[in-house]
């Protein structure tokens, strides 16, 4: 299959190439960036020089990428991937998009929180949680990645939600994400002198991941759910680590909680779960797809805790990009993906 990446010159879009030079089925055929045109990728990755030494082009052209791709992965801010769909909809190309711009189902919220109006609200389209949305991401012309502090916050809750053992109304998220997840482009924020050596909160009661996780549990439970979702910065580049707590229902068993992971992951070789009383870590999946998860049960307060963890720029971003990519083309979803994390 040909493959393009429109915005190669960001980590996630640099976590592309290095994910698809090992898949047997993919070549990439085109590369973006419009910041870096005419540039070669390997000058600004040089780990890549002698694998890829390509030159990147300018999107302008999208129309003959598509032509010649059978897939193109989107790796740019939201508001860009609505264009560039619209004008290669009547071309027979798949989209994955690594932005915002599709994941929801109702517009008017992706509108609410991204202050960005949504042009393309008819779009066929679905939400890309390969574990939860499988049929739906097979289907669909455009797949919405889902984004990286939401998967591992839906992967963790999505057991609890939908055989109805917790309360909806009680749970509550903190996530840790590594600084690669801001992005590359520079910020004082993450400049090295002001994170190194510190851990901070932000983005508290606004952060824009809020509401693509309470649709994915409403997904799942058949209900609104409203959460409370607080973001965190750590100092280490990769990884994110989700804290999720939530009040079980009256009379629920510790064994019910148990079973509700066993049997809903049951079979997905990317979830890997630790079972009750375990303690997932970054350094467990680092440069792999797989979400590691396990759980406490707090008899004193009645309350479960779910602990989840992934590699922000692979299940979060480009790995999970290309397992949807290969739910949609029929493959075997480990392709290209079947990788030993990297430690220490």
């Amino acid at each position: 299959m040909k493959a393009s990446i429109i915005g190669a010159s960001g980590y996630a879009g640099e976590e592309l190439i290095r994910l698809l030079h090992g898949h047997p089925q993919v070549e990439i055929t085109y590369m973006t960036s419009e910041r870096h045109t005419g540039k070669s990728i390997s000058s600004l990755y040089p780990h890549l020089i002698n694998i890829y030494d390509s030159k990147l082009e300018s999107m302008e052209n999208v129309r003959h990428i598509a032509e010649d791709s059978d897939v193109i992965f989107i790796a740019l801010p939201h508001g860009h991937a609505m264009k560039i769909a619209q004008t290669v909809s009547d071309l027979p190309v798949r989209i994955i998009d690594l932005g915002a711009d599709y994941r929801f189902t109702d517009t008017a919220i992706y509108e609410e929180w991204y202050h960005v109006k949504h042009t393309d609200p008819n779009a066929d389209r679905a939400y890309g949680l390969a574990e939860l949305y499988r049929a739906q991401v097979k289907q669909a012309r455009i797949i919405g990645n889902a984004g990286c502090y939401t998967t591992a916050s839906i992967l963790a809750l999505a057991p609890l939600v939908k055989t109805h053992l917790v309360r909806v109304d009680s749970i509550l998220v903190d996530a840790v994400s590594g600084v690669s997840g801001a992005g590359r482009s520079p910020k004082e924020s993450t400049h090295y002198p002001e994170f190194y050596d510190s851990f901070t909160a932000y983005g508290a009661v606004a952060h824009r991941h809020t509401p693509e996780i309470e649709q994915a549990l409403c997904d799942m439970g058949g209900t609104p759910v409203t959460i409370n979702f607080t973001p965190h910065l750590a100092p280490i580049s990769r990884g994110i680590l989700a804290t999720c707590y939530a009040d079980l229902r009256e009379d629920v068993a510790p064994e019910q909680v148990d079973a509700a992971f066993e049997e809903l992951y049951a079979g997905e070789f990317f979830i890997r779960l630790g079972g009750r009383g375990a303690y997932p870590a970054t350094k467990y999946v680092r440069g792999t797809n797989y979400c590691d998860i396990a759980w406490h049960i707090d008899p004193r307060t009645h309350r479960v805790i779910v602990f989840s963890a992934i590699d922000n720029l692979v299940k979060g971003a480009a790995g999970q990009a290309i397992q949807n990519m290969n739910i949609a083309f029929g493959l075997s979803e480990r392709m290209g993906l079947d990788l030993v994390p990297m430690y220490p």
